[in-house]
């Protein structure tokens, strides 16, 4: 009966784009820390099943398929997850629906992207009333409350409503806008969320990093680590704290446009060795009269601008000092403040190899996980693009005699570096954003492409997109240089649009292949 069983389940999700990977691996869950190492720990899948699913469809179904709604299981995602392609799968170990990626009613599972990576573009991840749960290694974004198409809220990633045990690591996280472009936040929680660690992601371009606590009653949620993080181009709430406790370290702020760490409503926040770049108003209590709490060391505040104090307007610069003492219950090793811009940079964010670090100021690359390695069996069901895949094309580079432009060029770089077969020299836009095109005077079958940073430069570059320059399609998006591939297109001119990166780009090479 137990054989009959387990053939009906691999029928099923093979029909759905479900691969089973055997035999079972465990969670890559050896460096949780943080608030997420208490109450029991966060193990998410750890010793179940690992499916790989190709769809948001696929990952309902790999839930549905458990024995049980805690039958621990590890989803490895790869490709691109839409709205389109998430639909509603029923079964007495899940309730999910349409358009969301619904992990409601449930406990023990790893989400982690792998292979050429996981980017869940204009859907968004909903935790409800579940717990041991880890989303690990990829990229959210766009996600909208208006507009066309609308998914979980307009937040990237939002949990609410008795959820506890949840580990957010390595992800990007981005939107192109706030709340008048549709957006909402990017890292939501709220009515009874606790013990939650956010480490090594990337946040960017939006209205709202986060919140804890959805208004001034809801104070039940907390405690929070929040480390190792990026922020850039955020208006605020870096998180908006109201109530919990949250112990905020070494991560690195910059641009954010409005105010960042926000304790209110009696809220706490522990905030050391951060680094503070070109920033307004980095910490306080803003916009309510209902004070909350710091305790501070080791920051830095560089180019950070502090407003006056007013009736709703706290600040805790120009010269931040402790107003409370925070106890944290676990072990942890900070880094220099010094350093965070360099090692953040290079560590946090979807596709970085889920670098870690140690408090030596230097990136540590974890021994492999059966979390990350590829599938000892073939994907069932098709393999969704773009995606960004790790491995150098082989073929012909069609970019070699070309000609090339792009938007504009930095001091001494030439757009004519980026097809000459020469890594030593590049390309940089004028700030961290710009674009580069490769153009042909015929048209070109092109399949996949490969951006190659110039050495010092390797992993600045951000989120991105490739653009079909004859026509304005989007033929791919995704976050980090590499291998980039895409259905075939026949186009006299392809585009390399970089929309946010950790500093100036250099694209050394911008590679073409017909395969």
């Amino acid at each position: 009966m137990r054989l009959l069983a387990a053939g009906a389940t691999t029928a099923v999700a093979a029909a759905v784009g479900v691969a089973l990977v055997i035999p079972h691996a465990s969670a890559a869950t050896g460096g949780v820390t943080g608030y997420a190492s208490q109450n029991g720990g966060t193990t998410g899948g750890a010793g179940g099943q690992t499916v790989r699913a190709t769809t948001g469809t696929a990952i309902h179904a790999a839930l549905c398929s458990r024995a049980s709604s805690s039958t621990p299981i590890i989803i490895q995602v790869e490709g691109t997850f839409t709205v389109g392609n998430t639909t509603k799968v029923s079964g007495d170990s899940c309730n999910t629906a349409d358009g969301v990626i619904e992990l409601k009613q449930i406990s023990n599972v790893t989400i982690v992207g792998v292979g050429a990576g996981a980017v869940f573009d204009q859907v968004g991840i909903h935790i409800r009333e579940s717990s041991n749960i880890i989303i690990q290694n990829v990229t959210v974004q766009n996600v909208k409350k208006s507009g066309s198409p609308t998914s979980n809220g307009g937040d990237a990633i939002g949990m609410e409503s008795d959820v506890h045990n949840v580990w957010v690591d390595h992800n990007t996280l981005l939107a192109s806008g706030g709340e008048d472009e549709g957006y909402d936040s990017l890292i939501d929680m709220k009515a009874d969320t606790n013990y939650v660690t956010v480490s090594y992601n990337t946040f960017r371009n939006s209205g709202r990093g986060g919140l804890v606590g959805s208004s001034d009653s809801d104070l039940g949620n907390g405690p929070v680590t929040y480390h190792h993080n990026l922020y850039e181009n955020i208006d605020s709430r870096t998180p908006l704290l109201r109530g919990g406790t949250a112990h905020i370290y070494n991560n690195y702020y910059v641009g954010l446009t409005k105010s960042g760490i926000n304790p209110r409503a009696g809220g706490k926040a522990k905030v050391e060795n951060n680094y503070f770049k070109d920033s307004a108003d980095v910490l306080g209590t803003f916009y309510t009269d209902l004070l909350g709490f710091w305790q501070v060391s080791g920051n830095i505040y560089d180019n950070v601008t502090w407003t006056s104090p007013g009736s709703e307007n706290h600040p805790a610069g120009p010269d931040p000092q402790s107003n409370t003492t925070i106890s944290i219950p676990y072990a942890y090793t900070l880094d220099g403040a010094s350093c965070v811009p360099a090692i953040v940079g290079q560590m946090a964010g979807a596709n970085k190899g889920l670098q870690v670090s140690n408090g030596s100021c230097s990136p540590q690359t974890p021994p492999t996980s059966p979390t990350t390695r590829p599938p000892t069996s073939p994907t069932s069901g098709p393999t969704a693009s773009p995606t960004t895949a790790p491995t150098q094309p082989s073929g012909t580079n069609l970019s070699i005699g070309a000609g090339s432009d792009g938007s504009g060029k930095a001091s001494g770089t030439s757009y004519g570096n980026v097809q000459d077969g020469n890594l030593s020299t590049y390309w940089s836009p004028t700030g961290s954003t710009g674009y580069i095109s490769i153009k042909w005077s015929a048209a070109k079958t092109v399949s996949r492409i490969n951006i190659r940073e110039a050495s010092g430069a390797t992993g600045l570059i951000g989120s991105w997109q490739v653009l079909n320059a004859d026509t304005g399609a989007v033929l791919a998006s995704g976050s980090g240089a590499g291998a980039i591939t895409f259905p075939s297109t026949s186009l006299k001119k392809i585009t390399f649009k970089i929309n946010s990166s950790t500093g100036t780009p250099r694209v050394a090479e911008f590679e073409t292949y017909a395969a």
